[in-house]
Order: structure tokens, then sequence, then C-alpha cells
């Protein structure tokens, strides 16, 4: 599989489509206009699927895991042991993301692109083994990953996204796990926004404010022995980045060259997104952002992209649990578009100019 390949297939999602949208629910029962952004997440979907009447009936959230070697910089709350306790937690059903898909009717597919843990060739439905690398390396030190290992992932990651549109599933979600990923995708953010590390650096997984300023030593001290290229995105990835975060990025090109939309999820997804954007400006179309976390760095990454969150609700547990929630959202917007009659259908008046 070639990556330039697939790029130079992604197209914009199609104006012709978004305009026939737009004329079915300027003409639904209701004042132009009044439900919102439900109304744009509808016009949205069937721009992308090029189908006038789209349906959701089969919807996945892909959480994808790995570790990160900087986490022995004491920059989590956790040890490293919890990256694939979790991940045998998600395939046993017992996380919030299970909760929470279960809610919104998706399937949970749990990714091992870069966990340091042997699975022992773990056959279980949900659970996908895309190993590249066990964990990267300690990026305070040098290059996270080698720019070979980066572009693995990002295939992994379309791969994926080819196979289930092949499947038949309709649109995507995107989550991760990995102790320490936060410190990565914050030094993602304050290289390709310009933020200052203070300013885009949260407390991950609840670190007290001597592990917090460690945590920015940490970036800091990683960005400057790496010196990212910041007109090469997957450069800047693979110093900085981890496999979950290459991963995303992969499933959100793949989801584009296969015209599915994606909902991405948080801090860690949106780094992921970031790097797919700026990869390729194109897939921006068909991502839809599915909350705002409360990891100070999410907003920069989401203005940088120009994507404008769906809900808030103070969440920054990661896994897929703001998109799966978000799926809901979305599929209100387009029960109302395809559900509600037309003035013409219920023989309801239109307002006089």
């Amino acid at each position: 599989m070639d990556l330039q390949s697939i790029l130079s297939g992604i197209t914009n999602t199609n104006g012709k489509f978004a305009a026939q949208a737009q004329e079915r629910l300027d003409n639904l029962t209701k004042p132009q206009g009044s439900l919102g952004r439900l109304e744009e997440f509808a016009k949205q979907l069937v721009a992308i699927s090029e189908n006038t009447m789209p349906d959701l009936d089969k919807k996945v959230v892909f959480t994808f895991a790995g570790d990160h070697g900087v986490a022995e910089e004491g920059v989590s709350a956790f040890p490293k042991e919890v990256t694939p306790q979790m991940v045998l937690n998600f395939i046993h059903g017992g996380a919030g993301i299970n909760a929470l898909a279960g809610h919104a009717g998706a399937d949970v597919v749990v990714v091992d692109i870069g966990v340091d843990y042997d699975f022992g060739g773990l056959k279980k439905d949900g659970f996908v083994s895309k190993k590249i690398i066990s964990g990267t390396k300690n990026m305070r030190r040098g290059p996270a990953m080698t720019r070979e290992e980066a572009e693995q992932c990002i295939l992994v990651g379309i791969e994926l996204a080819n196979e289930y549109a092949k499947k038949g599933y309709k649109i995507f979600g995107t989550g991760d796990m990995g102790i320490a990923n936060t410190t990565p995708s914050s030094a993602i953010t304050n290289v390709m926004t310009g933020k200052s590390v203070e300013d885009i650096t949260g407390r991950g997984t609840g670190i007290n404010d001597d592990a917090w300023k460690n945590k920015v030593a940490v970036i800091k001290d990683s960005i400057k022995v790496n010196n990212p290229d910041t007109s090469d995105p997957i450069d800047v990835l693979a110093k900085l980045g981890g496999a979950e975060i290459a991963g995303i990025a992969g499933l959100i090109i793949g989801a584009a060259a296969n015209k599915v939309p994606v909902v991405v999820d948080g801090f860690i997804s949106t780094a992921g997104a970031l790097i797919a954007y700026l990869i390729e400006p194109k897939t921006r179309d068909y991502m839809f952002a599915a909350h705002m976390s409360q990891e100070i760095g999410h907003k920069s990454i989401l203005e940088k992209i120009g994507l404008r969150p769906i809900l808030d609700l103070d969440m920054r547990l990661g896994e897929g649990t703001g998109a799966a929630l978000a799926m809901l959202v979305i599929e209100s917007g387009l029960k109302i578009y395809k559900e509600m009659a037309t003035f013409a259908e219920a023989a309801v008046a239109e307002k006089s100019n």
C-alpha cells in the first residue's frame, strides 16, 4: 500500500450533494435553520456519503492502544502497566467506551498498535493485533519512532478504514489508550500551533503541580533534542508522537479516502487528526469533532484544523467515549433530515414573504 497514491485519491466533499441536502432542510416543517447544528451534521453526512438519504446502521469506534517510553520520566499519575490492563478491560466489556458505544449502537474494535506487552496470540472479538512497535522510545532522549515506523502505523489505520468500509460500516469513531500519551500530544500541539508548552499542557491522568512542572520540562527537552521539521508532519509524528496517534491519523486518512465520516474523540485523537489534516487538508471535510476535552491543549488543535466540537461535557477520559456520545447527536441530525416531513408533504402553509 502506497501512502502517496491514497492521499492523491482524496477529494473534498461533494458540493452538489450538500446543496441538495440544504434544499431539503430548508423545506422541512420548521423555520429555516431552527435546528441549528443538527442540520449541519445531516448536510455534512449527505456530502460525505454522496447519498441524498444516507444511513448510519453500522457504527464502529476504534480504540488504538500504544505505550510511550517517555512514561519513565514520571509524566503520568499511572504506571505503564495500566495500558495492557485497560486493553484487556476493553476486550471484556468493562470500560467507559464499552458502556457508551453500546448505548450508541456502535461496535468497539481495540487495536494493539504499539503496546509494550505480549498478548500471546489473543483471539477475541473486537481485538485486533497490528503491533508495529512495543512502545515508543523515550522522546526526551531521541526520536520516539523512526520515520518508517510512523508511516507503518499510519498505514495500519488506513488498512482498518479500508477493511471496515468494505464491511459496510457507515461511520467511524477514534479512540486511544496509552499511559503518558498526553505528553506527546502536547508536544505535537506546541510544535504545530506555536502556542507555549505551558499553555497547552494539561494534567493528563491527574498529576500534581510538581509533576506538571516536570511534564512541561520533559516536553521542552524533547522538542529541543529532536528539533522536528514543522513543515513535515510525519517527521513531527515520528520524533514526538505515539503509535496510537499515528494509527488514528491513518484511520482518518483512510476514512476520507473511502468517503466515510469519522468522529474524532478528544485531545489525543485530535492530535492524530491534526497530523492527518497537515498531511492532507481535504481530510477535514470528513471529520466531526466529538467534544471539547478538559485537556487545555485540545482547543488549540481544533482551532488549527478548523473544527467546532459537538459536545462540551468536561470529559477527558479518551478511549473514544466522546466519539460514541457524539455519534448519537450526529444521528439525531440525520433522523430529522430523513424523517421530518417537508411543507409540501405535510400540507403545512409556509411563511409568507
